[in-house]
């Protein structure tokens, strides 16, 4: 019976990287200027074992996080799985970097606003140490972070891979229903096409969407034309995309089906390997990226009956070519059914050009994302 490992640390991240396309992770700053993977602001253990010290991570040095049992990058980079996945696979890190509480000095309090950037600057460049000590491609990774001037945290960090923004802004405070509340104005005043014109604006590979924008009744909300995943809506939203990426979060496994049949990456905690029939009726195929699938294959995904889909994946397993060992003339086969199916602006040749520029599979190919690794858990995390 599978137990799934606490979110973010090691077993949970290599779990999720050996069964999705890529894995998303939160990382931030500690007080000797190196690299934790850990999402709360709080260190998340039972606090009776802080012994009077700091709650803050970034006031912890690495080592004490590493004997509580959290993950530095480091570790993360040195398993063999995930430098397999990441330098031969194609498969891909989405790198969240935290802003520290206010109550933590070095974050510059609520006022000092160019204290927060540099920041979030020498986070992610601290990120880039790292990820270059291990060789891992550019195009294997992307920055994002809850900071509305991510614009100018990259610019004083010197930032050289891709970086996006995650929108509406999440302030480094309070609980789920402050940052709702706080977040509501930006979100009704932004339309997933305005969403998507910033991101286009700052040259970013791919925007990182909330669910709220595509499933009703929330995405009534915004200002401007509704989109989703269904009907008309599910139209307007392909027209208005045009093949720009967009990496949804968080996705169910009952609407796991219909994001990525609208072309769109999904950011799931569902990462149970039994999980081989989805609660919408539906086989799940979980590497559509690094394992993808041509159009007869996908159909014969698609008609599976609950009582035929294991013997139709395993089938399906055994014919299907990695995308990395798959020549030219197949990737231009799939590039062109994805191109067509999901109205791509891109042609296929500039986006065998991006390949073979960058030696990693253009950003619009759509993925399954592991949340966290494996995907949230309860708290504490350890």
């Amino acid at each position: 019976m599978y137990h799934q490992a606490p979110e973010n640390t090691l077993d949970s991240l290599v779990h999720g990287m050996a069964l999705f396309d890529a894995i998303e992770f939160d990382v931030r700053l500690t007080k000797d200027d190196q690299v934790i993977i850990h999402h709360d602001r709080k260190v998340s253990i039972n606090p009776e074992l802080r012994h009077g010290k700091s709650p803050y991570v970034e006031n912890r040095e690495l080592d004490e996080l590493l004997e509580m049992g959290f993950c530095s990058l480091e570790m993360l980079l040195e398993h063999p799985l995930i430098q397999q996945a990441v330098q031969e696979q194609g498969k891909v890190m989405v790198i969240e970097s935290k802003r520290p509480s206010y109550n933590v000095k070095r974050s510059g309090g609520w006022f000092a606003k160019n204290k927060h950037d540099i920041h979030m600057g020498a986070t992610m460049k601290r990120v880039e140490e790292v990820l270059d000590q291990y060789d891992i491609p550019q195009q294997s990774t992307v920055h994002y972070a809850f900071h509305k001037s991510m614009k100018d945290a990259a610019r004083l960090g010197g930032i050289q891979r891709n970086w996006s923004t995650l929108l509406p802004t999440i302030r480094p405070f309070g609980g789920r229903k402050i940052h709702r509340i706080l977040a509501s104005p930006e979100f009704l005043t932004t339309s997933f096409a305005r969403l998507m014109k910033k991101h286009q604006r700052n040259a970013s590979p791919m925007m990182p969407c909330a669910i709220e924008y595509l499933t009703w009744p929330t995405n009534r909300i915004p200002l401007g034309k509704t989109v989703g995943l269904r009907g008309k809506s599910l139209e307007r939203l392909t027209k208005i995309r045009q093949g720009f990426p967009v990496y949804l979060w968080p996705v169910s496994a009952k609407i796991e089906h219909a994001v990525l049949n609208a072309g769109l990456s999904v950011l799931t905690d569902a990462s149970d390997p039994a999980m081989t029939w989805l609660p919408s009726g539906h086989a799940r195929w979980t590497q559509p990226a690094t394992l993808p699938l041509d159009e007869t294959q996908y159909m014969r995904l698609k008609n599976a009956t609950k009582e035929d889909h294991l013997s139709v994946l395993k089938s399906i397993k055994n014919d299907v070519t990695p995308w990395m060992e798959c020549d030219v003339s197949r990737k231009r086969e799939l590039l062109a059914y994805w191109r067509q199916r999901w109205q791509w602006n891109a042609t296929v040749e500039d986006l065998l050009d991006f390949e073979e520029k960058n030696g990693s599979m253009p950003w619009q190919i759509v993925r399954m994302i592991g949340h966290r690794g494996a995907g949230k858990t309860k708290r504490p995390v350890l």
